[in-house]
């Protein structure tokens, strides 16, 4: 009989044997059918691509998806498998690398102007477009025109597009000009009916990150905060719109009823409506529009303008580096800190720990910029990562912090020991507040008759998310909560040397802008990246220098994939979103965003510094 056993149990470990083969073979056929097809798609597009002569163009300015700190990189495979699943990742730009390239066009002579088409650019924080209007206005300065075509200009779009020397728009477009705003999507009721006990412990009447796991609505000091600045950046891109466009700024801020009243006036023609309030210059179609920049530009010969695509462009200019001068290093922490090594997308808070040490130990590196566009996260993880700014500082190595969109809560945190800190009017900062958030399922599965039961060996041993928390437990946790806040406002006031007993209004969790940071001592001067590298510069006493990215370099497969998968999405155009009913966009967009915090979350203390309600919509 266990002979039979034994010839039965080799039978199914041989059919087993054969199914893994199988499987195994035909997963290696898939991945090289997939590499040969993105071999020969490179190679085709490749030949494709001709190098053109240079020769007097237009530079057309046609930015396609995100504006980013840093671009992120995928492992290669979940690149591929991404896109066959319908998780394509949009092209990203880097803020900088716009920035060097306008800048490259206007010392350029074979660039005779500037031709903004910005259709495919998504909404960006007004941070990020200041830098790049800045660019734009040094262009200007220079004698060489800018256009800005369009069929419809959303906010971002037409906030560029205000600084051109021309608007353009189609006879049946429009300006989309909302304001700004800060919504979430709430889950308390949600959460109570699917019977999820959500367990919260937090310090900062203001830190309200976990209010969509504990509410309904946003709380009333929520409202306060968020109304304030707000309502600074609305009026920062008031006056700034208004005043490229010579028009009363009230034009941007009617009320309902006088907003109704002027589409009336119209007949409902929103292009009409666009042009009698002094928005653009002239209604045209693409073909009458064609015609005036060839007037401006001249004819390719067909009935076109001669003009250089800005992607083509930007690949064409050779980086300049000079070996002889010392360096000014530029860190970049964008996104969610996370604690352990991260990808980049994520602050990771040894991968970002890890680029500041190798600052540290490069002797040709003088002076530190860290380029700070994160809204917080874990609290270990912050800790790590300024750790190694007082590192720089005790290694006699000057760190300049350089705020971006956000550098709220743990964003804050890692910049509040950099020697200065610069920031934007417009930035969003503070947040000094703490949270944990636990949730346990103990109540639903008792519903369903599913019970835990057993013997620890002490009080904690019981404790997880089929448990619960007892209320004695959920005391000392709290108390955790409360010594990790004292720590962080502690810190701010010996770094900032701010008297500790003004924290308690400037903290708990209060959102301020980069101007109000700066009237409370929280931030040390306005001014964008140029300005940051400049003062790390003067810190450093350096006369010349280069401007050194230190990051995680990709590995040649990963950077092959990266471009492969770029021309592929630019070539297939395939866009997920539009999967998506456009009304059901921001919803999903927003669970999607909510979805990520959660997986975020993974602190070893369970202890977060997170501005929820920082993220501007």
């Amino acid at each position: 009989m266990k002979t039979i056993f034994k010839y039965i149990g080799l039978f199914f470990k041989g059919i087993w044997r054969l199914i893994t083969f199988i499987r195994v073979a035909l997963a290696n056929l898939i991945f090289l059918a997939v590499i040969a097809l993105i071999y020969f798609s490179y190679t085709s597009i490749e030949s494709s691509v001709t190098v053109p002569e240079p020769k007097a163009s237009a530079l057309i300015v046609n930015i396609s998806g995100p504006i980013v700190e840093q671009a992120s990189y995928q492992n290669p495979m979940d690149s591929v498998t991404g896109s066959l699943f319908g998780q394509d990742l949009p092209r990203e730009n880097v803020l900088y690398d716009i920035v060097s390239t306008i800048r490259h066009a206007k010392d350029d002579q074979n660039i005779t102007g500037i031709v903004l088409s910005l259709r495919d650019m998504p909404e960006t924080s007004l941070t990020k477009l200041r830098y790049i209007a800045k660019a734009l206005n040094e262009f200007k300065a220079s004698g060489k025109p800018v256009y800005a075509v369009g069929d419809f200009y959303n906010q971002s779009q037409y906030y560029l597009a205000s600084y051109a020397d021309k608007i353009y728009l189609s006879p049946y477009g429009a300006v989309m000009v909302k304001g700004y705003s800060a919504y979430s999507l709430y889950y308390k009721t949600l959460l109570e009916n699917l019977d999820i006990n959500t367990h919260v412990f937090r310090v900062g009447t203001y830190k309200s990150a976990i209010e969509p796991f504990i509410r309904d609505d946003m709380s009333d000091e929520a409202k306060e905060s968020a109304s304030r600045w707000l309502g600074q950046l609305w009026g920062a891109y008031v006056d700034d719109v208004a005043t490229n466009r010579s028009i009363d700024a009230q034009t941007l801020n009617p009320s309902m009823d006088e907003f109704v009243d002027l589409v009336a006036s119209t007949d409902g023609d929103l292009a009409a409506l666009s042009l009698k309030l002094g928005l653009v210059d002239k209604l045209s179609t693409r073909q009458q529009i064609r015609q005036d920049l060839i007037d401006v530009f001249g004819s390719d010969g067909s009935d076109s303008y001669p003009y250089v695509d800005y992607y083509e462009y930007a690949a064409s200019i050779a980086p300049s580096f000079n070996v002889e001068s010392n360096d000014v290093a530029v860190v970049v922490a964008s996104g969610a800190i996370m604690d352990g090594a991260q990808p980049r997308g994520a602050v990771g808070g040894d991968t970002v720990a890890s680029l500041l040490r190798e600052a540290r130990n490069d002797k040709k590196v003088k002076a530190v910029v860290l380029r700070v566009d994160s809204p917080g996260g874990s609290a270990f993880a912050s800790e790590v990562i300024r750790n190694e700014v007082e590192a720089l500082r005790q290694a006699g190595k000057p760190v300049v912090v350089s705020m971006s969109s956000v550098a709220a809560s743990g964003g804050y945190w890692i910049s509040m020991s950099a020697d200065r800190i610069v920031a934007q009017p417009t930035t969003i900062t503070g947040s000094i507040g703490i949270f944990s958030v636990i949730t346990t399922f103990e109540k639903g599965l008792n519903n369903l008759g599913v019970y835990t039961d057993g013997i620890g060996t002490s009080p904690l041993s019981g404790i997880g998310i089929t448990t619960g928390i007892p209320d004695k437990a959920a005391d000392a946790i709290q108390l955790g909560i409360d010594n990790g806040y004292s720590r962080f406002i502690n810190l701010v006031s010996s770094n900032r040397d701010i008297p500790l007993a003004k924290m308690d209004g400037i903290a708990e969790g209060r959102v301020w802008t980069g101007q109000d940071a700066m009237n409370l001592g929280l931030v040390d001067k306005m001014g964008d990246f140029d300005d940051a590298v400049a003062l790390a510069a003067e810190l450093a006493k350096l006369d010349s220098y280069n401007i050194y990215w230190v990051e995680e370099p990709l590995s040649p497969a990963q950077q092959f994939i990266q471009d492969i998968m770029n021309q592929v999405r630019v070539s297939m155009g395939f866009d997920i979103n539009s999967l998506v009913p456009a009304a059901l966009q921001p919803a999903a967009k927003q669970m999607a965003q909510d979805i990520s915090l959660m997986q975020s979350f993974n602190d070893p203390n369970g202890q977060y510094v997170f501005c929820l309600n920082c993220q501007v919509q």
